[in-house]
């Protein structure tokens, strides 16, 4: 009989983290960070999957590895906050919780399967000042850390963080917390340790606006990326729309039903008009017929 070859436990941990870790540094990264007027979530993305999306009412997620495994934990954070606003109050839906249940998801992953996940998410959630914010950081081995203003993920995270650290202010403007994202994402990556200049072709951006009710998500693109990419100021319904925004009310609604008044009668053929030959029914408790008294003799 074959005999198995032994490895520690210890060295099994070691060969997961480094695998998921070459894994995750092969991908692009992406760039959370808080500014006056909510969450700004910026990836360096030049196809049209998204590691940018949205979670629920103040709350966005953001990840970098393969795609399709952050993407099915991205749509069971999503079923999971939809049925607990549902069953009990949509303020029970926090970012916390979807924290903790992405970490126990992945931890039993890297635990218990052979192969990790090659991911790394962020579950940001926006507060009523920068200060209030919350940013989670979850990695394949579903360790979780409270970021403190900014966060950077993938690729070369390390240097990314160290442009933020210098030049991060929660009180900046959409325009400036844009165009520090694009630099430190810039800051690497180019040929012999040059700096490169991100367009808006090569970025995916969207922010959890704290001044909006409701659903504060909203993805920019298009014209208005590249005006704020220039410093230059979007007026507010230039900003893109949130993934699936919910129909606008109808006008004039009817107040009156479609359907029939009588349920009941609804596919019958209608009577025929009551005249002088018509004869009324004979079992009509209220009005016997003719010969026949109301107690039946």
């Amino acid at each position: 009989m074959a005999m198995q070859f032994y490895a520690s436990p210890e060295q099994v941990q070691r060969d997961r983290s480094e695998y998921a870790r070459k894994g995750i540094a092969r991908g692009r990264s992406a760039v959370v960070l808080s500014y006056e007027g909510g969450i700004l979530m910026v990836a360096e993305n030049i196809t049209t999957l998204r590691k940018i999306s949205e979670i629920y009412d103040k709350i966005g997620f953001a990840a970098v590895g393969r795609y399709n495994e952050f993407e099915n934990l991205r749509r069971a954070g999503v079923r999971m906050a939809d049925l607990n606003g549902y069953s009990y109050d949509r303020r029970d839906v926090t970012g916390r919780g979807l924290a903790n249940a992405f970490t126990q998801t992945l931890g039993a992953i890297f635990s218990e399967t052979q192969k990790p996940y090659e991911v790394e998410i962020c579950i940001a959630q926006v507060g009523a000042t920068p200060e209030a914010d919350e940013l989670y950081r979850i990695t394949y081995d579903g360790s979780v850390m409270d970021e403190p203003g900014f966060m950077a993920m993938g690729g070369q995270a390390e240097a990314i963080s160290n442009v933020l650290r210098e030049e991060h202010d929660m009180a900046a403007d959409l325009p400036t917390a844009l165009a520090l994202a694009a630099k430190a994402l810039g800051s690497v990556g180019g040929e012999n340790g040059q700096t490169r200049q991100l367009d808006a072709k090569q970025l995916e951006v969207a922010v959890l606006d704290r001044r909006r009710k409701g659903r504060t998500f909203r993805r920019m693109a298009g014209a208005a990326l590249t005006t704020l990419l220039g410093h230059g100021a979007v007026a507010e319904d230039q900003l893109g729309e949130t993934d699936a925004a919910p129909p606008n009310p109808a006008e004039d609604k009817p107040t009156v039903s479609a359907a029939p008044v009588n349920a009941e009668t609804a596919g019958k053929p209608a009577a025929k008009p009551a005249g002088k030959s018509a004869a009324k029914p004979a079992d009509d408790p209220a009005e016997p017929a003719d010969g026949v008294n109301g107690d039946g003799s």
